[in-house]
């Protein structure tokens, strides 16, 4: 239900294809990047996903230390996209119906700590007034229980170790992976069958 109410209210959103740029970036944080990297690796338009650390320091920008929860630095993801393909607005949509619960506090499932909250780092003037926008009307939609608590935050984006990029994909049968993020792929692609890519 709150599914198809967060649907309904975010198609109001402006979200069309427009001329521009052929590569666009979007950062997106929400939980252990391994599952978010694999939701955006399947959408229509995204050309490369890379996880990494966002909100704190190049110095600090290591596993080791984000793990610590000392750092400032949440999991995140970066996003390259083609806007002719696939929008900003429409990336966000999944982003709180697929990617992540918006409505869960310095958390997501297992994951416990403010490295794994829920926050957008705009990469630029005009992402920051579309992701407050576009918080502001999830917020009032009512679609969600909980309060929506994801953040419009800012900082720089850090890639993460190799061993992380495409952990999904490299390891399918992970106990984690199968009970945490395979059940999103098989989301993504019940509720935006337009927007999958296999």
């Amino acid at each position: 239900m709150k599914r198809a109410l967060a649907l309904s209210v975010l198609v109001a959103l402006p979200g069309a294809a427009q001329a521009g740029p052929q590569t666009e970036t979007a950062v997106l944080a929400g939980g252990c990047f391994w599952g978010m990297e694999a939701v955006f690796e399947h959408v229509k338009g995204v050309r490369d996903v890379t996880s990494g650390y966002a909100g704190g320091s190049a110095s600090d920008a290591n596993y080791s230390a984000v793990s610590s929860e000392r750092t400032g630095h949440a999991e995140a993801i970066r996003i390259k996209y083609d806007p002719s393909k696939v929008t900003y607005g429409q990336l966000l949509k999944i982003y709180v119906t697929v990617a992540h619960d918006p409505t869960q506090l310095n958390r997501q499932g297992p994951d416990v700590g403010p490295s794994y909250r829920s926050a957008i780092f705009p990469q630029n003037g005009a992402q920051r007034l579309a992701a407050e926008a576009f918080l502001e009307r999830l917020r009032s939609s009512g679609a969600y229980k909980g309060a929506v608590v994801t953040r419009v935050e800012t900082g720089a984006f850090y890639p993460a170790e190799e061993s992380h990029q495409d952990f999904v994909r490299r390891n399918p049968w992970h106990p984690y992976v199968i009970v945490n993020d395979r059940p999103k792929l098989k989301e993504l692609k019940a509720l935006y069958p337009q927007h999958w890519r296999a």
